[in-house]
């Protein structure tokens, strides 16, 4: 087979083989891997090639993903396996852990604390969505159990602030308790921390 190679739009390489279009690269890897146009490759050389190529498209779409936000390891392979294969995927990802730039634990530490601090989420609520981004349940459990979430101190907090102005309004009471139990809380958290509100007048 012989192998040749055009000039794509921005860094792209395309490879050739006997004159059809086999595979794109970049020129950064094309300038680390160069083979003179013209050169007679066999399969076994051929397919040593695509297995680099592949790795690293594969490395690219880690660094393109994990510049955007943090990952967990399930989400990133997900995402990786729209364009590469599983093979890659995994050497990849196995090279940005050993890197340190993929962890698991400190992905859901950071979701945990954004979720909760930010977002005023329920414990339920926050365990469901580190479980659907692919965390492991040991983890979660782990991170949860030393986060030390009480949904009835979140619940005060929010009926104290965020929806204080929106009790005063018609049905204020009913639509405040609607939109904490979207948000994942128990009705009887939502009763206890209205109860707390009420022994202290605050309500």
């Amino acid at each position: 087979m012989i192998l040749t190679h055009q000039k794509g739009r921005g860094t792209k390489i395309h490879l050739l083989l006997d004159d059809e279009y086999a595979i794109t690269t970049d020129e950064n890897f094309w300038l680390d891997n160069f083979i003179p146009d013209g050169t007679d490759i066999d399969e076994k050389e051929w397919q040593e090639l695509v297995v680099k190529i592949n790795y690293k498209k594969a490395l690219n779409k880690c660094a393109d993903f994990l510049s955007l936000r943090e990952h967990s390891v399930k989400e990133l392979k997900t995402k990786l396996l729209r364009t590469v294969d599983e093979v890659s995927a995994d050497k990849a990802i196995e090279r940005y852990i050993e890197a340190g730039y993929l962890d698991d634990k400190h992905f859901c530490e950071s979701l945990v604390d954004y979720l909760f601090r930010v977002k005023k989420f329920s414990f339920l609520r926050i365990r469901h969505e580190c479980h659907r981004r692919g965390v492991d349940d040991d983890i979660i459990k782990q991170v949860l159990d030393d986060y030390g979430i009480d949904d009835v101190v979140t619940v005060t907090g929010l009926l104290k602030g965020k929806y204080h102005d929106k009790l005063e309004q018609d049905n204020g009471r009913d639509k405040v308790i609607a939109a904490l139990q979207r948000k994942g809380f128990y009705y009887s958290d939502i009763k206890s921390a209205f109860r707390r509100l009420e022994e202290d007048n605050e309500i």
